[in-house]
């Protein structure tokens, strides 16, 4: 088929939906015709692109070659596509206001510029949060297919991360996207909670399907890399057993929770770090004041995530009440994938939790009650051989959770959409 892929970010912009967005259009490219319609890089872009119009590149393996300022076809080649780039603004995502213009000037210079692209379905993301809705609108006006791929949900988290208020506008919102999830031919989501939760809003189950983040896992009996030695120092400085938090500090996490359970562990040489940063970290840090075992620390290279993941004895998986299935954290593949243990600290539905407990790789606690967080930690850190066999758990469950195999299942799902001869 040709497939028109609807996304503001794409390589080398580096979110999280950037690269995940790069890892399905290369897989769909295999047999297909993709056409990426994205926005000028702006999410900590490893480079930028000066304004123009649109910009056209020819993308074959990762050696983009620029093919002018006119549409292009893909002419052949295995794994190759087109990525067209329109001239929206670019401001940095640190500028949350002036970042609404890379919104809007995506989608009204994107909109167009679809007409001008042949293709047999439309392929959006969830970048901008409306895309879905865009695409919706696209695929009805085309008369094309429409594949949702939802790695946000939107507006539910908006309104959890008090991004916008309830009200008119986001019962409107929500309307909107009611109507593009029916219209929707095949419906891509990251977990079973997330699918749950579109499910309860009256969509039909049948044409929703879980695609994992997935991980790039080691081959068994693979050698594992060699930590790095002062990283591991940093992180567990001198404690016997360390938890740790890796990633944004953001408003879905069971914050208070944690620390409330850190000060009972407190005199238990128990301790709880936290890397990274995010809207949350002053209110925690001034939560966690004069406690002797919470820290934070910046987050490091990535070069040097392996070194991250392999630090502590078990890591810190949070979702706060209310959010089952608005955040489904791909970090936990990577997780276990380094053969590490989690505490999910979540609802028993959520993906982390349901899974990490039919596999064996996690224990969960309440995410509203801090005295069962501290019972379970202090479980785990007394029972060595417990946690030995959690670590076992994780790394057979990643084996089974391959990023390729679940590329592979994106390319099934959609390849069952095309047309036969």
């Amino acid at each position: 088929m040709r497939i028109l892929f609807l996304n503001l970010y794409f390589p080398p912009d580096t979110s999280a939906t950037a690269k995940a967005a790069e890892s399905m259009v290369n897989a769909l490219a295999r047999t297909n015709e993709v056409t990426v319609l994205c926005g000028r890089p702006s999410y900590d872009p490893m480079e930028r692109r000066p304004w123009k119009l649109w910009r056209t590149e020819r993308i074959s393996g990762t050696t983009p070659q620029s093919t002018g300022e006119g549409a292009a076809q893909i002419t052949g080649g295995y794994n190759a596509f087109i990525v067209i780039r329109v001239g929206s603004t670019d401001y940095p995502r640190i500028q949350m206001n002036r970042r609404i213009l890379n919104y809007l000037t995506y989608v009204k210079l994107a909109f167009w510029r679809v007409f001008f692209i042949p293709c047999d379905a439309i392929f959006a993301m969830t970048d901008p949060p409306f895309n879905g809705i865009v695409g919706a609108l696209l695929s009805v006006l085309k008369r094309k297919l429409l594949i949702y791929d939802i790695q946000d949900m939107y507006p539910d988290m908006a309104v959890a991360g008090s991004i916008v208020n309830p009200g008119l506008l986001t019962r409107f919102w929500e309307r909107l996207h009611r109507w593009a999830l029916r219209r929707a031919t095949r419906i891509i989501v990251l977990g079973d909670d997330m699918r749950a939760r579109i499910i309860a809003k009256g969509i039909d189950p049948g044409k929703i399907f879980i695609v994992r983040s997935g991980v790039d896992a080691l081959p068994p009996n693979a050698p594992v890399p060699p930590a790095n030695i002062e990283i591991t120092r940093a992180i567990r400085g001198n404690f016997h057993f360390v938890l740790l938090h890796a990633g944004n500090l953001g408003f879905y996490g069971a914050w208070d929770t944690i620390i409330a359970a850190a000060r009972k562990l407190e005199n238990e040489n128990i301790g709880f770090v936290f890397v990274g940063d995010g809207a949350e970290r002053s209110r925690l840090e001034n939560l966690a004041a004069g406690s002797t075992n919470v820290r934070f620390l910046p987050f490091f290279p990535s070069s040097d995530i392996p070194s991250v993941l392999a630090a502590p004895d078990a890591h810190i998986v949070t979702i706060k009440r209310g959010l089952e299935g608005v955040v489904v954290p791909s970090k936990m593949f990577g997780i276990i994938a380094a053969g590490k243990p989690i505490v999910a600290i979540a609802a028993p539905e959520t993906d982390v939790a349901a899974l990490g407990m039919r596999h064996g790789f996690a224990i969960r606690a309440d995410p509203t009650n801090p005295d069962e967080l501290a019972s379970v930690i202090r479980r785990i850190a007394s029972n060595p051989t417990a946690l030995a066999t959690m670590c076992d758990a994780a790394r057979q469950a990643a084996a089974q959770y391959s990023r390729a195999n679940e590329l592979r299942h994106l390319a099934d799902i959609v390849e069952g959409l095309a047309p036969r001869p």
